[in-house]
């Protein structure tokens, strides 16, 4: 078998912005656009592109999740991928890309995540300045409004030849040394990496780019870029899906025990034991199993679906948990094929119920089999000493 030559070129994904703007519910990159997200929209752009190393910035605690949707994108180039966590500004972000770099890789692009219609084509432009010999390359776009110079109380001042504009898009393009050089020097935050390179005394020069390459900042971009993608299906024939196999996916939960009422565990209210605390019934066991679901389907956590900003969970048991990840699974075109968990607590006793849990637990997951199993630490940790209940579950996803 020969292997494919280590790429020159790389790929830095930016995909750590908040999104405050977008009020998405979640990191801009990690905003629904149709059953995908932004991020998977743009790194669809990003692997029909000349092969190259690609590295995605996200925000800590999505490193999982881009991962995911990064490997299902990039098919027989998963092995190009890596995911790192981002910084407080975005020069910081691709300063941690770039720390991420082959050493083999001379050549380097930067493209914002939400720029996620970008076509190949804009890549490809760009790789090949770079190619022709210039230092610092961007796609830019010719300014078509009417721009006016206004001061501070909004009364015009004058009229702005657009003849001379252009709207910088991205991906960047650079000499990985003149990035890098540039990163290393900065000595105040850029608008972008181009204006870091010149200000580094760098030139730069433009190829064409394409409107289909606008920012998704607002919630008119979002529904700009819903309305692209639906009108693209609409006349262009479908792709055939990739064939997806079956995927495991493992979730843990830890609750103490200190909450209101009586104790609900696996599904099962147990009279006469300490409740344990949470924003739901604390279920670990439950919430573990929800957790390990969502990791095998590539659908995020059981905060990001569940959080409390979600007042319908509140107080809510394993069934409402369980039916609603079920329907996710489903909606995202998978079934569930098995589910194992296992407790670990001095208490309550789960032999006399396990059989009882392992009903209810199947039954709300549309009867998929789940078994129980149940530990104690002897006497180690916060669970040996009685103090609250550690789940710990494995799940196996299959196509639907």
């Amino acid at each position: 078998m020969t292997l494919a030559p280590v790429p020159r070129l790389a790929v830095i994904v930016v995909a750590a912005g908040s999104g405050t703007r977008l009020n998405g519910g979640a990191p801009k990159a990690f905003v629904g656009l149709d059953e995908h997200t932004i991020l998977r929209h743009a790194l669809r752009g990003v692997f029909a592109a000349p092969r190259a190393q690609v590295v995605v910035v996200v925000p800590s605690g999505f490193e999982g999740a881009a991962l995911t949707d990064a490997r299902e994108v990039a098919g027989d180039r998963a092995e190009l991928v890596s995911v790192v966590t981002g910084g407080a500004t975005r020069q910081s972000s691709v300063a941690a890309g770039l720390a991420a770099l082959w050493a083999d890789v001379d050549t380097v692009l930067v493209h914002d995540a939400a720029r996620a219609l970008t076509p190949p084509s804009v890549f490809e432009r760009v790789v090949a300045a770079l190619a022709g010999g210039a230092d610092a390359v961007i796609p830019a776009v010719p300014v078509v409004d009417t721009i006016k110079r206004v001061d501070a109380a909004g009364a015009i001042v004058a009229a702005v030849d657009r003849s001379e504009l252009a709207a910088a898009q991205t991906p960047q393009g650079f000499r990985r040394e003149v990035l890098v050089e540039a990163a290393t020097s900065a000595d105040a935050d850029h608008t972008d990496d181009a204006a870091l390179v010149a200000a580094a005394g760098h030139p730069v020069i433009t190829v064409a780019g394409d409107a289909a390459s606008f920012k998704i900042t607002t919630g008119p971009d979002l529904d700009r870029a819903r309305a692209l993608l639906s009108l693209t299906r609409s006349v262009a024939p479908p792709t055939p899906p990739m064939p997806r196999s079956p995927r495991v996916g493992i979730g843990t939960d830890v609750h103490a025990f200190g909450g209101e009422g009586t104790l609900w565990l696996a599904g099962l209210e147990w009279p006469g034991e300490p409740a344990l605390s949470g924003h739901s019934d604390g279920d670990a066991v439950a919430h573990a199993v929800v957790d390990a679901l969502l990791a095998a389907a590539g659908l995020g956590d059981i905060g990001e679906h569940f959080g409390t900003d979600r007042p319908e969970f509140a107080g809510a048991h394993a069934e409402a948990f369980l039916a609603h990840t079920r329907n996710l699974l489903g909606a995202a075109g998978w079934r569930i094929g098995n589910v194992s968990v296992q407790v670990q607590a001095q208490r309550p006793r789960f032999s006399a119920r396990r059989g009882e849990a392992e009903r209810v637990l199947s039954a709300a997951l549309g009867g998929a089999p789940v078994s129980v199993s149940a530990t104690t630490t002897d006497g180690l940790g916060f669970t040996g000493r009685a103090e609250g209940v550690a789940a710990f579950a494995t799940a196996l996803v299959v196509p639907a």
